[in-house]
């Protein structure tokens, strides 16, 4: 479902800058920040404000259309808060964010949980790792 129309559903009224900056995520194919929603909605409108930009980030977080994450670079990014879960595997060396889905992993969440006594509501996975070079992969870094 578009952003567009989350809003709508939540009563929230679309700007015609709220809606750059909803057009701006939805073709993201990243995890862009503030800074980098700015300077992709301002390339379309040049009379939104950064100022905007927070203002609407801050609206779409609160009303869980978007959702933040801090990946150890010291800014906050955001996604639009996916349909199908999925988790994160950041490269250190370059920043890029991979989105992957583990049926294992999700199954072994959730076997841990309940050996705690707990039953599994939400989780957020996030991986860190750096490239392994062509033809350096051991036993050791198989797992």
């Amino acid at each position: 479902m578009s952003v567009e129309k989350r809003c709508a559903e939540k009563g929230l009224r679309m700007t015609e800058q709220r809606k750059v900056i909803a057009q701006v995520l939805e073709n993201a194919d990243d995890h862009p920040d503030v800074e980098d929603l700015y300077r992709r909605a301002s390339a379309i409108d040049n009379n939104i404000s950064i100022a905007t930009v927070y203002r609407t980030v801050k609206l779409l977080e609160e009303t869980d259309i978007i959702e933040r994450h801090e990946f150890r670079d010291g800014r906050a990014r955001y996604e639009i808060v996916p349909e199908d879960h999925h988790d994160h595997l950041i490269d250190l060396k370059t920043g890029d964010v991979i989105e992957f889905a583990s049926e294992e992993i999700e199954a072994l969440q959730k076997k841990i949980a309940l050996e705690h006594g707990y039953k599994l509501v939400d989780h957020r996975l996030e991986l860190y790792g750096v490239p392994l070079k062509p033809g350096k992969l051991k036993d050791s870094d198989r797992g």
